[in-house]
């Protein structure tokens, strides 16, 4: 088997190239549907495993097969995003069998994230492994590959400091804010969307004591639940753009294909608030603000690229601990590639294994149909069980007999040995 990889990153292509690739976690089995569709229409690669992971940093494609890919998987993925196949390509990176598991090892454990040693991609890998596995996209191979990814993660961060310095995105926020407004517990903030990355941002604010938290989400029943945490209101989004003047601060991430907040909206928002300053944070990828919006004079708009130099801090004091997880994910990548020799044709015979198994099951298979025939026409039970068992031993005897009887001397004298080796162990043990 072969393994491959491609990707854009937050280090890699612009943010706006990066929401043309981005795939909320219901968009990922039919996606992935679509990209093995691709894959398999060539007769090189009928059986393809493939995973997608998406977030606000990245959107990497993983894919197992008889042979790596990597040219039908990218233009694949520009079709996907509309641009050109040589624009991706120059916004990329692709990788093959070990260069796999160390990049996939790294991300897992924090060491490719904007935010070095954040834990948050790594729920976010389990969910998108979950979703391939959903989508029945999943095979023992790249399975094998994300278990491990899990479990080096689980060392890496069990065994060094590597997340001790870590700001999250929520906190560089809440740090940002600090530096605008004088005193945090004087402003109302709005929250906008009610997922994952919006909890952990109102959660930081709210440990601030703003004088007012409000959630606007598409569905209320879950803008509610999270704006009961916080002893805050919840709104529809439709009434946003009628009451964006009443917040000082705005932090938005949804899973919106477009942006949900117009320069106009906050145009208008401004001038109710003559003109007093505005905090607004998009963690969204594609954007939930338009971008247009950061050249107006009162507003302080910041995008996860612009929070980039705010969260990479502390760095130098980590460098021993970078060290010790390269190591970790050095012996991962060496286990896993050992992993990877013994199944294939050459280092390995679990595909000789597969194919005797598939063989078998043909065999018992027809067995079984016939004897389900002879019982339909009445025939004695213990009758058709003796033609059954006489059916399959026959079968699985047959190409060894064969080999018995062919060749010269020399030829079957080997076979002999090796036939005995394998079918008459169990009395050669009980004869010693």
């Amino acid at each position: 088997m072969a393994v491959w990889a491609l990707g854009i990153n937050h280090t890699t292509a612009p943010l706006d190239l990066r929401g043309r690739f981005a795939f909320a976690l219901d968009q990922i089995a039919p996606t992935l549907q679509g990209l093995r569709q691709s894959l398999g229409g060539a007769a090189r690669h009928p059986h393809v495993e493939t995973a997608l992971i998406s977030t606000c940093n990245r959107t990497e494609i993983y894919c197992a097969g008889h042979e790596a890919a990597l040219d039908h998987t990218l233009d694949w993925l520009a079709h996907s995003g509309g641009v050109s196949p040589s624009l991706l390509r120059s916004h990329s990176y692709t990788l093959e069998d070990g260069l796999v598991a160390r990049h996939a090892f790294r991300v897992a454990s924090g060491l490719d994230s904007m935010v070095l040693g954040e834990a948050q991609i790594l729920g976010q890998m389990k969910d998108a492994v979950r979703a391939a596995e959903t989508a029945g996209a999943l095979g023992t191979t790249l399975n094998q590959l994300f278990q491990r990814s899990f479990a080096v993660a689980k060392e890496v961060r069990t065994s060094t400091e590597i997340g001790a310095h870590s700001i999250s995105m929520a906190a560089a926020a809440v740090r940002l804010a600090g530096q605008l407004f004088e005193d945090l517990s004087e402003i109302r903030v709005l929250f906008v969307g009610a997922g994952e990355m919006i909890e952990l941002a109102a959660t930081h604010f709210a440990a601030r004591n703003p004088k007012a938290i409000a959630i606007a989400n598409r569905t209320l029943e879950r803008g509610e639940k999270l704006a009961s945490r916080f002893g805050g209101e919840v709104m529809r989004l439709a009434d946003l753009p009628g009451r964006l003047h009443e917040f000082d601060a705005v932090v938005s991430c949804t899973a919106s294909s477009l942006p949900i907040i117009g320069l106009g909206a906050v145009e208008r928002a401004l001038k109710k608030r003559r003109h007093r300053p505005m905090f607004m944070v998009d963690l969204a990828v594609p954007r939930d603000i338009e971008p247009e919006v950061k050249a107006l004079e009162d507003i302080y708009l910041y995008t996860v690229d612009d929070l980039a130099s705010v969260v990479q801090t502390a760095q130098a004091s980590r460098q021993a601990a970078v060290a010790q997880a390269e190591a970790i994910i050095d012996a991962g990548v060496q286990s896993f590639m050992h992993w990877m020799d013994q199944r294939s044709p050459a280092g390995g015979v679990v595909p000789l294994i597969q194919q005797i198994n598939a063989q078998t099951d043909e065999w018992r298979a027809l067995e079984i149909a016939r004897a389900k025939k002879l019982l339909a026409k009445g025939e004695d039970l213990d009758t058709v069980l003796d033609a059954l068992s006489r059916g399959i031993t026959q079968k699985m005897l047959h190409g060894t007999l064969a080999e018995l009887r062919a060749g010269d001397a020399d030829t079957r004298a080997q076979t002999a040995q090796t036939v005995s080796r394998l079918f008459l162990r169990a009395q050669s043990k009980s004869g010693l």
